[in-house]
């Protein structure tokens, strides 16, 4: 993915009016970010926990949708795969509900899908971070074909939501 300004994710939201994205937590440190190991950008507010954004690049061109999640685990933990990554966690996958972009959106209608509650899922695919032992399942694939199943996931997820 290539490096994202402030103002080009700000921008590239799509279930949300102008005013919440100007208003929302972007993280202060995108240049450190590892961007060549991103397939999309995720994060979770920290002044917001029930609240996570994500920004990929689909057709040349950035596009973020923002999600409510679960701010807390309760109840017992129980090992999770995420939709995207297809990685599996004991308490690290998380509803993450979007809403709608458009007049559906406006009229309540959302989107869900099991996300890796810290949204790395592109560095759980590349093994920059560990989810714990059988996190990954052994698969035949090679990992730029994983890359691609997760970005293919994710354009879905979308796809989904600007309908």
């Amino acid at each position: 993915m290539k490096p994202l300004t402030e103002q080009e994710i700000r921008a590239a939201f799509v279930n949300c009016t102008k005013g919440e994205a100007k208003r929302l937590a972007v993280p202060r440190d995108l240049a450190d970010r590892p961007w060549d190991d991103l397939d999309y950008l995720g994060w979770r507010d920290p002044q917001a926990p029930d609240r996570g954004y994500l920004v990929t690049e689909l057709d040349g061109r950035p596009r973020a949708l923002a999600l409510r999640c679960p701010s807390s685990v309760s109840g017992q933990l129980r090992r999770s795969m995420c939709s995207m990554c297809l990685t599996t966690h004991t308490g690290g996958v998380s509803l993450m509900v979007a809403p709608k972009a458009g007049k559906a959106g406006q009229q309540g209608n959302s989107v869900g899908a099991y996300i890796c509650s810290d949204l790395a899922c592109s560095l759980y695919v590349r093994g920059k971070k560990d989810a714990g032992i059988g996190a990954r399942l052994h698969e035949s694939l090679t990992l730029e074909e994983k890359i691609q199943r997760t970005v293919a996931n994710v354009a879905a997820f979308i796809a989904k939501v600007t309908v």
